[in-house]
């Protein structure tokens, strides 16, 4: 029998992009291919819950289709969420939960294309599973230099690294030009709300 390729783990492959501390620091991205779902709402709300679920299914149902296949094999990433508002502005953590837009993301191995997409969404939907795997896309996100910070602790309390992420790059004279991006280290239904690990990220110049 023929030896399998090596299992693609993309968080190890980019393992520079995924360092963070509780102190800020830079760090330099590059174009990364992900799944990614729309919405507006609040975080655990029903469409919140609606669309992560529809995200994951579209993840392994591609993976799992490849696999069987013999198209190779790889880990399915963290969950990965960009959040922002209507207007573009900074200040959506002062706003109204319900007036919150985010996408949620996936990183994909670059293999992963437009027909994979559709064959799985396709599967699913003969299986009876929501309308919402039709929304989810491959998109690229470029984000190039970023200021990165590991928070350490409830969700709800991001906001601490958001100030520590602003001083930083004010005192390197950079700006903010991108989305406020969170990367999910922890599983919330696996670990306390205090021991909870999220990468925040955001993009500068």
């Amino acid at each position: 029998m023929a030896k399998t390729e090596n299992k693609i783990d993309l968080f190890k492959e980019y393992k520079s992009e995924y360092k963070a501390t509780a102190k800020p620091g830079f760090v330099q991205t590059g174009p990364a291919q992900y799944l990614m779902i729309d919405g507006q709402g609040a975080p655990g709300g029903s469409e919140f819950e609606e669309r992560i679920g529809a995200l994951y299914s579209m993840a392994f149902t591609i993976k799992m289709t490849r696999k069987f296949a013999g198209l190779g094999d790889y880990t399915v990433c963290k969950l990965e969420g960009l959040w922002f508002t209507e207007d573009g502005t900074d200040d959506f953590a002062n706003l109204p939960q319900e007036q919150w837009q985010w996408t949620l993301m996936i990183r994909t191995p670059e293999c992963v294309k437009k027909a994979d997409l559709e064959k799985a969404a396709k599967a699913l939907l003969d299986k009876g599973k929501a309308e919402a795997v039709k929304d989810v896309r491959l998109e690229k996100l470029k984000e190039g230099k970023c200021v990165q910070v590991l928070h350490v602790g409830p969700y709800d309390q991001v906001c601490e690294a958001i100030e520590k992420m602003q001083a930083f790059a004010k005192e390197n004279g950079k700006t903010f030009t991108g989305k406020h991006h969170e990367i999910y280290l922890s599983d919330p239904r696996r670990v306390a709300p205090e021991k909870l690990k999220t990468i925040v990220r955001r993009p500068v110049a």
